[in-house]
């Protein structure tokens, strides 16, 4: 319980027998009617003063009540009503027979005012009300005065029309919520309708997947398997082919010995043709065999801790014949301090000389540079050519096996040594990249792991 001062009151009123019950419900009313509640506002506030007072003449014998408009806390107005027991009430507590009168108003509570006990009600006014000021509250008191309260019979009259009304209210909100409740029911038939239509093609949609992948497994079988025949034929016409094409060899060395009978400068051009062929022919078979040992997965690295600068210094021996050009100049660029590797060193080997090579064949004028740098983990070759370079469209297609790039500047070749540079560099745990434009020059990459595979 609180204690606040009283107020000015509305309108004053005496509930003495069960007549003055229907006299405190339509006073009510009106009291909110004047204050601007709305329609729906105003019975509630009846129905609850009705109930209220009927708890207090049954237990007081009755009780003062009045009407107040305070201003509340949110800064709105609210109307009050003060029911005043003539007895104390039990306990000083009051608990409304109906527990849904305390939902028809704001608040329900007993407070003191001046030393008076009072069960307190109150309902806020809506905001689009004109404000009540002192003067407006003055024509309040002035217009309720003026209006005597009905009979019982009255007040039973118009709580039957407040019912009827409140019966057609309820029986249009049942219509409508039964409309609501067919658009519902139609609606979920369409979503389980629809949700069986995207089960049913989501069933198809996963047989066709699973046939699908089948598919792919049977094509891939029988990739795996024409790979296999391709090298098994590869491995087998090379090996068949390489005796007879060093015979060849052989033979056109024995005919250009100088203990051989001597042979006319038109013999000795013919023979010199023949065996650069069989050389030609001979390098052909030998990559084609390294392919197939490749492919086939028969090659073992044979990782042991490699020391640069030896390898460097053979590639730079032996690559020095190959340029033949005096327009390019080949360099093998000096490692300096510990170079040390953990791979296959003939394997490495392999891929460097084929890379130096290659930019050999292909470089007119310039240089053909091998260059290495260690980065944290992995060591980084680099063989960069001022060659025609490779356009992008091409970057792919050149480790594409028998694959040349067209052009003025094609030579002789197999189209097989990139691809099996790159088969070799995947075997070592590490890869081979091209960095390249038209015009600019070639760079290959190679990056290995230092500790190896």
């Amino acid at each position: 319980m609180t204690d606040e001062p009283a107020a000015q009151p509305l309108l004053q009123m005496a509930l003495r027998v069960e007549q003055d019950i229907f006299v405190i419900r339509q006073r009510g009313r009106e009291v909110a009617a004047v204050v601007g509640l709305e329609h729906q506002d105003q019975v509630r506030v009846a129905t609850a003063l009705s109930e209220v007072a009927r708890d207090l003449l049954r237990t007081t014998g009755g009780a003062d009540v009045s009407f107040h408009v305070d201003a509340g806390a949110d800064g709105r107005c609210h109307l009050r009503a003060d029911l005043a027991p003539l007895a104390p009430l039990p306990d000083d507590r009051y608990q409304p027979q109906s527990g849904a009168v305390s939902r028809l108003v704001d608040t329900l509570s007993v407070s003191t005012a001046e030393g008076v006990t009072v069960v307190r009600m109150s309902r806020r006014v809506p905001a689009n009300a004109p404000t009540p000021t002192p003067e407006r509250l003055a024509e309040f008191r002035t217009e309720l005065g003026r209006t005597a309260p009905g009979s019982a019979l009255d007040e039973l009259t118009v709580q039957n029309g407040q019912l009827i009304a409140a019966l057609d209210e309820v029986r249009s909100q049942r219509d409508e919520l039964a409309v609501l409740n067919e658009e519902l029911a139609e609606t979920n038939r369409g979503v389980l309708a629809l949700y069986n239509q995207l089960t049913e093609e989501l069933e198809e949609t996963n047989r066709g997947v699973v046939a699908l992948y089948a598919e792919l497994d049977e094509k891939s079988a029988q990739l795996r398997t024409a790979s296999e025949s391709k090298s098994r034929f590869l491995a087998n016409v090379s090996h068949e082919l390489r005796a007879p094409v060093t015979a060849i060899i052989g033979l056109g060395r024995l005919l250009t010995d100088s203990a051989s009978d001597p042979l006319t400068d038109e013999q000795g051009r013919q023979v010199d043709l023949i065996r650069s062929s069989a050389a030609d022919l001979l390098n052909l078979v030998n990559e084609l065999l390294d392919l197939a040992k490749a492919e086939s997965g028969r090659i073992e690295p044979d990782v042991t801790e490699v020391d640069l600068r030896p390898l460097f210094g053979q590639l730079r021996g032996t690559l020095r014949a190959l340029a033949t050009r005096p327009e390019v100049e080949l360099v093998v660029e000096e490692l300096t301090g510990p170079a040390l590797l953990r791979t296959d060193e003939v394997l490495l080997g392999q891929v460097l000389r084929n890379l130096l090579h290659n930019g050999l064949k292909f470089t007119e004028r310039g240089e053909v540079r091998l260059r290495a740098s260690q980065h944290g983990d992995r060591w980084q070759f680099d063989v960069s050519d001022t060659g025609p370079g490779i356009a992008p469209e091409l970057h792919d297609r050149i480790f594409e096996e028998f694959y040349q790039i067209p052009g003025a500047t094609r030579v002789g070749g197999t189209g097989l040594g990139l691809p099996y540079a790159r088969r070799l560099v995947t075997l070592l745990g590490g890869s081979l990249e091209l960095t390249s434009a038209q015009g600019e020059g070639s760079t290959f990459t190679v990056s290995l792991p230092t500790g190896g595979a």
